[in-house]
């Protein structure tokens, strides 16, 4: 078989990825407490930050990132019922809006008196609100922001998310304990990317990673009406000089398909074959991008960010924090 050229470029990165994720399986039973989850992102972080820092990997740690852990998400739609979802009630349904509406209110305020225009301050409250680089990458054509303000953002939301996905777990067992929709709605609530909600999740158990991508989820579907809406202010603003924006946005094709899968499996009974099997692919999947997760976690950007930067990031981060906190408390989840 004559493998393409962009096959060849990912392979050496998803072959690293794939040989992390197995140590850490392995290394799992020896420590069990720890878990596989938990073990790929340690060694992740590790060997990306010493033994593994060659370029030539980053298109196939990039790869396992973002495509295996999509592919995942929808694979949990075949572990998902409309009892699963209904599970978070409408003070699920409440606890999100006024956390998106919280964070977004929250982030453009800080920004603004931090001195960072109105376009970047916009950017940082979509993409925490929303779904970090996501939402960033359906916001800035929207409103017409530059590919330097953009790119400065997406480095922000990824290293504050990175450091509330190794925190947010531990703070949510010591609070809540055993209560699995409590930690679920901290975790889904609050972290910025779909690889961060499924890396903190997994540091505590598999049922927390499939409530807080509900949680995640649910965040998702609103990309679109928070688009619309900087669209329009960004309009009334004149931060924008063309009519229409430069790129259409939608939801994601694997939450689109999640919520196919969702619904066939809450009308249809299946085979067993097919949850387990989900489950399975879908866990290994997990495994392979939260090790890529660890090797593309650089500590030399949290270097060279400045100070006005990073206590943007920390201010945000406190405010999701201190809210989600007050809501699940407030609405009882």
């Amino acid at each position: 078989m004559i493998l393409n050229a962009k096959t060849k470029t990912i392979l050496p990165g998803l072959g690293l990825s794939l040989a992390v994720a197995v140590l850490a399986k392995l290394g799992a039973l020896l420590l069990p407490k720890l878990g596989g989850a938990t073990l790929a992102i340690l060694l992740g972080i590790l060997l990306g930050n010493t033994l593994f820092k060659q370029p030539a990997l980053a298109a196939g740690t990039k790869f396992s990132e973002s495509r295996l852990l999509e592919y995942s998400v929808v694979l949990l739609g075949f572990t998902v019922t409309f009892q699963t979802i209904g599970e978070m009630g409408l003070k699920g349904l409440l606890y999100i809006v006024l956390m998106m509406t919280t964070v977004i209110c929250g982030a453009y305020f800080i920004g603004r008196k931090l001195g960072f225009n109105e376009k970047m301050a916009l950017m940082m409250a979509g993409g925490n609100a929303v779904c970090g680089s996501s939402a960033i990458g359906a916001i800035a054509p929207a409103i017409e922001a530059n590919d330097e303000e953009k790119g400065q953002i997406i480095t922000l939301v990824n290293l504050l998310g990175t450091v509330m996905m190794l925190t947010l777990p531990f703070l949510g067992w010591s609070l809540f304990g055993a209560d699995l929709l409590s930690k679920s709605a901290l975790l889904g609530g609050t972290l910025q990317s779909v690889g961060q909600v499924v890396a903190g999740a997994s540091l505590i158990n598999p049922e927390t990673v499939k409530y807080a991508m509900l949680f995640k989820i649910t965040r998702i579907i609103f990309l679109v009406v928070v688009v619309f809406l900087f669209e329009s202010k960004a309009k009334h603003d004149h931060l924008v000089t063309t009519s229409e924006s430069k790129k259409k946005f939608s939801i994601p094709w694997y939450v689109t398909c999640f919520l196919i899968f969702c619904i066939i499996n809450s009308f249809f009974t299946l085979p067993t074959l097919f949850s387990e099997g989900a489950h399975f692919i879908s866990t290994w999947f997990e495994t392979i991008a939260l090790a890529a997760i660890g090797l593309r976690l650089d500590f030399q950007k949290f270097l060279k960010e400045g100070p006005r930067f990073l206590l943007y990031g920390l201010s945000v981060g406190a405010v999701q924090t201190i809210a989600a906190l007050l809501f699940i408390f407030l609405l009882q989840i």
